[in-house]
C-alpha cells in the first residue's frame, strides 16, 4: 500500500449516523488529497470520543503506519486524531520516523519545529478543553443527583419525562417488574426460571426482547425501584423524586434471596416437621426418616445423638400451644380493658406518627452534619459516603414504616383477633392440614431445639408475652386474675403499635369458608343435620 489513509471521526454515533460532520470530513480530505496529488489507499471511519484512548480504529490505522503500509495519514483537523496527550505522543513519534501527518484545516508542519510547536500547544489546548468539559458536566450530572432526579435513562418499569423531570412508573411495565420482585422474593424461581416466567407475563427489556438473566440480575440490584438512585462506579446514593415502585422490606428479601440466604427446596419427603427442627448441640437441622412405621427426627453430626420421634414431637408442640389458651377469665379481663385501650389509641397512634417524623427529621439533620463534616475536613470520602449510604438506606426503611401506618394503621381490633387466634392455636392446629400446622408453628414460634430425646420450643415475639406468664392449672390466683396481664397488654400494644405483630394466615381466619375454623364449623353443621335427620 503505496497510498494515504482518510482517517474520519465523530464522537457519538448518534453524530454518525443522523449528523453531516463524516461527509464533510471526507468531501474536505477528498480535495485536500486531490489538490496535493496524494492517493488515498483506504479510509477509516470512527464513532468515538478522542479524549479516551483505545479507539479501535484508530489504532488499526497506527498499527498499518508502523507496518510502512502506507506512506502517512489526512486528517480534516488535528482533534480530530487526538484530544489526550498520550495518543498525540503517538502522532508525534510517528511523524520523527518519518511518516507523514497531513491536516486539512490546519497549516501545520510536524518536520518544522515551529510546526511542531504550533501543533504541541494545540494538543494541549484540545487536551485542557477536554478536562475542563468533563468536569463541567461532571458538576451538572452530580447537581442533577442532589436534587433528585435521575440524569441518565429510566430503568425498566419507569418512563422519562426530560431533563429536570422525576421519572415516572410505567402503568404497563411498572406492575410486572414489580411482580417479578415479589416471585423472586419467595424463593421458589432461579433466575432462570423466573426469566421464562417473566417472558410468559409480558416483561421485556428496553429493546422489547426478553429480560435476559444478567438484566434481571441488575435489576434486583437497583435500588432505584426503592427511591434511591445508586451510582455503581462510586457506590454513593442520592435520594431520588421519583415514586417507589417496591418497599425496602421486599427489597432486602430479594436481596437475601440472590446472595443465598433464603431459598426454598424443592421436598423430597412430606414429613410433618421437615426442616422445623434444629440440633441444640451442633446447629444443624435435623432429618426425617422413617424407621419400621415411625419418623424419627435424626441429627447426622457424628458428636450428636439427637432423635426425636415424632409423636413426642407432637406432643411438646400441642403443651406448648395449651400453654398459650387464656382461660375464661383472663378473656373476660383482657376483653374489658381492650375496650379502655379502644378509648385512647387514636391519640397514642397521633404520638407514634409525631415520634417517627422526628426521628425522619433527625435523619435529615445528622445528613446535613455529615455533609458539613466533609466540607469542614473533619472527615474523609470515603467515610462520608459509607455513613451517608446507611442514613439513606434507614431514612427510606422509616419513611416505609410511617407510610404503612398512616394508611392502615394497626389498631384495637387487630390486637382483640390477635389474642382470640392466639388463644385458639391449639384447636386451629389440631384440625389443620399439614402445611397448615407447619405454617402456624413457625408462626408461634422463633427457635425448635432438640437434644438427645427432648425437644425445646422458644416462643417469637409476642407469643413469648403470652407464654411466659405466670399460670396455674389447680387453682386461680388470689386476686382473680394474673397479676402480669395488664403488663402482657402493654407490651402487646407496643408491638402492635409498630407493626410488629404477626398477620395469622388466612387458612386461620374464622370468616374464611376454606379456614380450619370454617372447615371445622362445616363439618359440625354436617353432623347435626345428620342427627337431626335419623330421630
Amino acid at each position: 500500500m503505496q497510498g494515504y489513509i482518510g482517517y474520519i471521526r465523530v464522537s457519538t454515533v448518534k453524530q454518525g449516523t443522523k449528523g453531516v460532520s463524516l461527509e464533510e470530513q471526507r468531501d474536505a480530505i477528498s480535495k485536500y488529497a486531490e489538490r496535493n496529488q496524494f492517493s488515498i489507499a483506504v479510509w477509516l471511519e470512527e464513532m468515538e470520543t478522542a479524549a479516551k484512548q483505545g479507539r479501535p480504529i484508530f489504532n488499526q490505522a497506527i498499527k498499518l503506519l508502523r507496518a510502512r503500509e502506507a506512506r502517512g495519514i489526512i486528517l480534516h483537523k488535528l482533534d480530530r486524531g487526538a484530544r489526550n496527550l498520550r495518543d498525540w505522543t503517538t502522532i508525534g513519534d510517528l511523524s520523527d520516523q518519518g511518516v507523514e501527518v497531513h491536516f486539512v484545516s490546519e497549516s501545520l508542519d510536524l518536520q518544522s519545529r515551529g510546526g511542531r510547536l504550533s501543533a504541541d500547544i494545540q494538543a494541549v489546548v484540545s487536551a485542557d478543553y477536554i478536562r475542563n468539559l468533563r468536569e463541567e458536566t461532571r458538576k451538572g450530572f452530580y447537581g442533577r443527583l442532589k436534587q433528585g432526579f435521575y440524569p441518565l435513562p429510566a430503568p425498566v418499569g419507569y418512563l422519562n419525562h426530560g431533563k429536570a423531570k422525576a421519572k415516572t412508573i410505567d402503568p404497563i411495565m411498572g406492575p410486572l417488574v414489580r411482580k417479578a420482585f415479589e416471585l423472586y422474593g419467595t424463593g421458589n424461581y432461579s433466575l432462570e426460571t423466573l426469566s421464562e416466567e417473566a417472558h410468559q407475563f409480558g416483561l421485556r427489556s428496553r429493546t422489547g426482547k426478553r429480560v435476559s438473566v444478567g438484566a434481571l440480575s441488575l435489576i434486583f440490584h437497583n435500588s432505584f425501584y426503592i427511591g434511591l438512585i445508586r451510582i455503581r462506579k462510586t457506590g454513593e446514593d442520592f435520594p431520588g423524586l421519583h415514586e417507589p415502585l417496591i418497599g425496602k422490606s421486599l427489597f432486602d428479601r430479594v436481596r437475601q434471596v440472590l446472595e443465598g440466604k433464603f431459598n426454598r427446596r424443592s421436598d423430597r419427603h412430606d414429613f410433618l416437621f421437615r426442616r422445623l427442627l434444629t440440633c441444640a448441640q451442633c446447629g444443624y437441622s435435623l432429618v426425617g426418616e422413617c424407621q419400621k412405621g415411625h419418623v424419627y427426627y435424626r441429627c447426622h453430626s457424628k458428636e450428636c445423638s439427637t432423635s426425636l420421634r415424632e409423636e413426642s414431637v407432637e406432643h411438646a408442640v400441642t403443651d406448648y400451644l395449651e400453654h398459650l389458651c387464656f382461660s375464661e377469665l383472663e378473656m373476660a379481663y383482657l376483653k374489658n380493658k381492650m375496650r379502655g385501650l379502644r378509648e385512647s389509641w387514636t391519640t397514642q397512634r397521633d404520638n407514634e406518627l409525631k415520634g417517627a417524623k422526628l426521628q425522619l427529621s433527625q435523619l435529615k439533620d445528622r445528613l446535613n452534619r455529615l455533609t458539613d463534616a466533609l466540607l469542614d475536613g473533619t472527615i474523609d470520602k470515603e467515610l462520608f459516603k459509607d455513613r451517608k449510604n446507611a442514613i439513606l438506606m434507614e431514612q427510606k426503611a422509616l419513611e416505609e414504616k410511617l407510610a404503612t401506618v398512616a394508611k392502615n394503621a394497626p389498631g384495637p381490633d387487630r390486637l382483640d383477633k390477635f389474642l382470640e387466634l392466639a388463644s385458639t392455636a391449639l384447636w386451629s392446629y389440631q384440625n389443620a392440614f399439614v402445611e397448615e400446622k407447619r405454617e402456624l408453628l413457625k408462626l408461634v414460634t422463633s427457635n425448635r431445639l432438640g437434644f438427645e430425646k427432648s425437644l425445646e420450643l422458644k416462643p417469637s415475639i409476642p407469643f413469648q408475652e403470652i407464654a411466659n406468664r405466670p399460670k396455674t392449672k389447680l387453682s386461680g390466683p388470689k386476686r382473680g386474675i394474673p397479676r402480669t396481664l395488664d403488663g402482657i397488654l402493654d407490651n402487646l400494644t407496643s408491638l402492635n403499635t409498630q407493626g410488629l405483630l404477626p398477620e395469622f394466615p388466612s387458612l386461620f381466619s374464622c370468616n374464611d369458608d376454606n379456614s380450619v375454623v370454617g372447615r371445622q364449623a362445616q363439618t359440625v353443621e354436617r353432623q347435626l343435620k345428620i342427627t337431626i335427620d335419623d330421630n
